[in-house]
């Protein structure tokens, strides 16, 4: 597959390092405007729905639950990895304006990888929220404490933002003097340090040992906490029982599901398909990007019956409030 790049300014080597250029959907710059449309959808169902919770969760003191803080730092974590990408794909696709400095690309790289990280550590947490609330269901309230959870929310950011600065720290003392056209709307490290020319192979060291040890130990976790979960569900006798308990668990379990899935094939596809068409990584990178901040608020405004009440009561008058009880 060949499809033709625009041809950008940097090209001539007029321009300093400093500036670099996003692309849209290469080949389709015409259509950019339409194209527009569904990723303006995406972004605002992801916007709205995750503001919508947090807005339900900080208002409803019958959520004010150690669930429900986890699922409160999910959507802050999902609305933010939808607010970092959003300022540079509109420019694209509304104004044609690719070129970004370095600092304003590092930034937005910064928060792109440390929130993605540390969406992995909240599900985590979540995981470990579900086998206390399953196998040890009388010591929740104290094991879960609201200062324990904010420690566990500062330490999950912490634990994202410390890991990400050696890597972005090191590019500024790299000379870029190839193109400087990156290969998608908005700023990646990998994508970055293909353009160096310098050795980075401490950055590609790193950047595979720090995703390979988080996202390792942190869907190790998950599954330890899920192996539990299953073998105390299992010793239930009612299968009603072990149906409910299951059913507290099939939220985060998409949710899981939502961030892991195109996360490998993201993956695979930087792996195994490098002579594939951009096509195929641009979107399977969108999808990454932007598929959890859309799903999870709908996910857990579906299979949760307390946010579909909240979510019903900022939509629906008092009188059907009261009818759907």
């Amino acid at each position: 597959y060949y499809i033709s790049l625009p041809s950008f300014p940097e090209a001539s080597g007029n321009l300093l390092s400093s500036t670099f250029y996003l692309i849209g959907i290469p080949g389709y710059e015409a259509a950019h405007c339409w194209i527009s449309i569904p990723f303006c959808l995406l972004y605002l169902i992801g916007i709205v729905g995750n503001s919508t919770i947090l807005h339900i969760i900080r208002t409803d003191p019958s959520l004010h639950e150690p669930m429900y803080y986890f699922l409160a730092m999910l959507s802050f974590t999902d609305m933010g990895m939808s607010l970092s990408t959003l300022p540079t794909m509109l420019r694209i696709f509304w104004f044609n304006a690719n070129a970004i400095t370095f600092d304003a690309c590092v930034t937005q790289m910064f928060f792109i990888h440390s929130l993605s990280l540390m969406e992995s550590s909240v599900l985590l947490a979540m995981a470990f929220d579900r086998y206390v609330a399953i196998c040890n269901p009388l010591r929740y309230s104290t094991i879960l404490t609201p200062q324990r959870i904010a420690k566990i929310g500062v330490a999950a950011f912490l634990r994202s933002a410390f890991c990400m600065i050696p890597l972005l720290v090191r590019l500024a003392y790299f000379p870029f003097c190839r193109s400087h056209v990156l290969s998608h709307s908005y700023c990646l490290h990998q994508d970055m340090i293909r353009l160096a020319c310098a050795d980075t192979k401490f950055n590609v060291i790193y950047g595979l040992v720090l995703i390979t040890v988080l996202w390792g130990f942190d869907s190790l976790g998950i599954l330890v906490s899920y192996i539990f979960i299953l073998r105390s569900v299992l010793s239930i006798a009612s299968r009603e029982e072990r149906l409910k308990a299951l059913n507290t668990c099939a939220s985060h379990i998409c949710a899981v599901l939502i961030l892991y899935v195109p996360m490998i094939g993201l993956s695979i596809v930087h792996r195994f398909a490098k002579h594939a068409s951009p096509l195929v990584h641009i979107l399977m990178a969108h999808i990454y990007l932007l598929v959890p901040p859309v799903l999870n608020p709908i996910i857990y405004s579906v299979k949760t019956k307390q946010i579909r009440r909240g979510v019903v009561r900022l939509l629906a008058p008092k009188r059907i409030c009261s009818i759907l009880g």
